[in-house]
């Protein structure tokens, strides 16, 4: 059960990845969460209004499956196979200190495994003006790339690389660039 408990290395995880995308490709699917979206707008029935979402939503049924299994996935693992006296997230000491020079709690900060911080997603920082402009130009930002490039970072960076499309691999580029100029100019103008 220790081998449970802990992270995996990641050739057992990359074996894990490559294996599923094998199968995938054997049966004609591709991979990626944000399709998801398109499809449960679908089923709600979006399709009334908008042409976009025209489409049989029932032949993607199965990447539903996926979207469920990663949350079920991660609930046992958080709730029944972690260590709570194994950090779960490890940063950087030096990262940790810019986050608080620009008063942003890091990840895991009194060892209570939280992934947001505070500055963005606490009550108080809900009733800013500033963050929620942040968070609401953020979230189309990402709403709008995910479309235009074709697909979100695990579409791209996961099925597309694996299947060797350039497109991926110039999304993927643009992923990384996009997220260095966050974290290193736009993420400092913002919280300092």
């Amino acid at each position: 059960m220790e081998s449970i408990y802990g992270t995996w290395p990641w050739y057992v995880s990359g074996f894990l990845i490559g294996s599923v995308m094998l199968a995938l490709i054997y049966f004609g699917k591709t991979f990626g969460m944000s399709s998801n979206l398109r499809t449960m707008c679908t089923m709600l029935g979006a399709g009334k209004t908008t042409e976009f979402f025209r489409f049989d939503w029932k032949s993607q049924r199965w990447n539903l499956v996926v979207v469920l299994g990663a949350m079920l996935g991660g609930y046992i693992a958080v709730h029944f196979l972690s260590d709570p006296s194994v950090p779960t997230v490890q940063v950087n000491p030096q990262t940790v200190t810019e986050l608080h020079m620009m008063h942003i709690d890091a990840p895991n900060d009194n060892g209570n495994g939280k992934l947001l911080p505070d500055a963005l997603t606490s009550a108080e920082a809900l009733q800013s003006p500033k963050i929620l402009g942040i968070l609401l130009l953020g979230g189309l930002l990402v709403g709008f790339g995910t479309r235009y490039a074709g697909g979100c970072t695990s579409g791209h960076a996961i099925t597309g690389l694996s299947n060797l499309q350039l497109p991926s691999l110039i999304a993927v580029i643009g992923f990384f660039i996009g997220g260095l100029i966050m974290s290193w100019l736009l993420l400092p103008l913002f919280f300092n």
